[in-house]
C-alpha cells in the first residue's frame, strides 16, 4: 500500500510538472505542403520562413514542406490525395474545378503575378522576333507556360503555337545564363541573377501589362481533406500569416535573405529581391489574397476565351473562413 501511495504521488507530481499543451494543439495532424520549384521559386519562401522561424510550430501546426518541380505537379498530387496542400497556378486551379470537376478549394492567394518575358539577345527583343523561338517555361500547362500564353495573346497578339516551349522547371534563368536559350518567362528575381553573370536582360512584355486581371497562385486543398483536418489547415495558415508579417518588417530582412538561400539565390540578390517583391506586393500580408472581384473577372475571362467550360462561383472556389480563423489566431498571439 505504501509503495502504491508513493507511486501515485510521484505520478501526480510528474503530471503537474509536465509542460502544459493547449488541447487544440495536442493532437495536431501532419500537413504535407508543396511549394513549387526545385530549387523553390522566390515567392514560396514565405513557407520556408514560416518553417525556419518556427511560426508553424508556434501555432501548433505539424507541417512538412515537400518540393515539387512546379505547381502543376504539386496540384495534381493534391488531387490524388498524395499531399495535403500546394501552391499552384490560379488558372490551372480554375480549369481543374471547372473542366475536371475536381473538389479543390483555395484558402490563400498570391494576387499579383510577376512574370516577364525576357531575352538576353537585345537585338531581337520585340514580339515579332519571337516567331519560332524557343522560350523557357516550367512545363507545358504550368505557371510560366500559362503566363507565356497570356503574354503572347494579350501583349503580342500571337498564339502559343508561334513559339517553342522548353520545359525547364524553375531553371529558366540557369539555362539563359548558360546560353542554352535566349528567351524565357522570368520572375523578378531571375533578372538580377542572370545579369550578375554578365548577361543583360531585355524585357519584351510583362504579364501584368498584357493581362492586368491575372492572379498568380493559390494555396489549394481538397474539400474533403479540409473538412477532415480543418483546424490543422487553420494553424498552418496562421504560420503563413505570421511569416508574411515577419518578412515585411525591414528589421528581419537579413534573416529572410538567409532563409531564402533555399532558392539558390545569393544573399545579396535575395536581399534585393525581398525588397523588390515587398514593394511589388507579391505576398498578401493583411488579407487572404483572394479578392472576389479579381477572381470573378478572371473566371469570366477564362470562360470567354474557352479555357474553362463552366463558370464556377466565388463561393465554390474559395473558403475565406480558413484565413479568417487563422488571422484571428495570429492576432490573438500578438496580445
Amino acid at each position: 500500500m505504501y509503495r502504491k501511495a508513493v507511486y501515485a504521488f510521484m505520478m501526480a507530481v510528474a503530471a503537474l510538472c509536465a509542460p502544459l499543451v493547449p488541447p487544440a494543439f495536442a493532437q495536431s495532424a501532419q500537413i504535407t505542403f508543396a511549394p513549387p520549384g526545385i530549387p523553390p521559386i522566390f515567392g514560396s519562401i514565405i513557407a520556408f520562413v514560416a518553417r525556419d522561424q518556427g511560426f508553424f510550430k508556434k501555432f501548433g501546426a505539424d507541417v512538412v514542406l515537400r518540393k515539387f518541380d512546379n505547381g502543376t505537379a504539386a496540384s495534381r498530387a493534391v488531387v490524388a490525395g498524395d499531399i495535403d496542400a500546394s501552391m499552384s497556378p490560379t488558372p490551372l486551379f480554375l480549369r481543374q474545378v471547372s473542366n475536371a470537376h475536381v473538389p479543390l478549394v483555395a484558402i490563400y492567394g498570391f494576387p499579383k503575378p510577376d512574370f516577364e518575358l525576357g531575352t538576353t539577345d537585345a537585338k531581337k527583343a520585340t514580339c515579332a522576333d519571337l516567331k519560332g523561338q524557343q522560350v523557357g517555361v516550367d512545363t507545358p500547362g504550368g505557371a510560366r507556360s500559362i503566363a507565356l500564353r497570356a503574354i503572347l495573346s494579350g501583349g503580342c497578339h500571337m498564339s502559343i503555337n508561334d513559339v517553342q516551349q522548353v520545359a525547364l522547371g524553375s531553371n529558366t534563368a540557369s539555362a539563359m545564363i548558360a546560353g542554352q536559350i535566349k528567351y524565357g518567362i522570368l520572375h523578378l528575381d531571375d533578372v538580377p541573377e542572370i545579369e550578375s553573370h554578365g548577361k543583360h536582360v531585355t524585357i519584351i512584355k510583362t504579364l501584368h501589362e498584357s493581362s492586368p486581371i491575372s492572379h498568380w497562385i493559390v494555396i489549394v486543398v481538397r474539400k474533403d481533406r479540409l473538412a477532415k483536418k480543418r483546424e490543422d489547415f487553420v494553424r498552418m495558415l496562421a504560420g503563413i500569416i505570421a511569416a508574411g508579417h515577419y518578412m515585411s518588417n525591414p528589421k528581419n530582412a537579413d534573416q529572410v535573405a538567409k532563409d531564402a538561400e533555399v532558392t539558390g539565390r545569393s544573399y545579396k540578390i535575395a536581399l534585393n529581391a525581398l525588397k523588390s517583391y515587398l514593394h511589388f506586393g507579391l505576398w498578401a500580408i493583411n488579407n487572404d489574397g483572394l479578392n472576389k472581384e479579381q477572381i470573378d473577372k478572371l473566371v469570366a475571362f477564362q470562360h470567354k476565351i474557352g479555357r474553362i467550360k463552366s463558370v464556377p462561383t466565388f463561393d465554390q472556389l474559395v473558403d475565406p473562413t480558413v484565413w479568417r480563423d487563422a488571422n484571428a489566431l495570429y492576432e490573438k498571439s500578438m496580445h
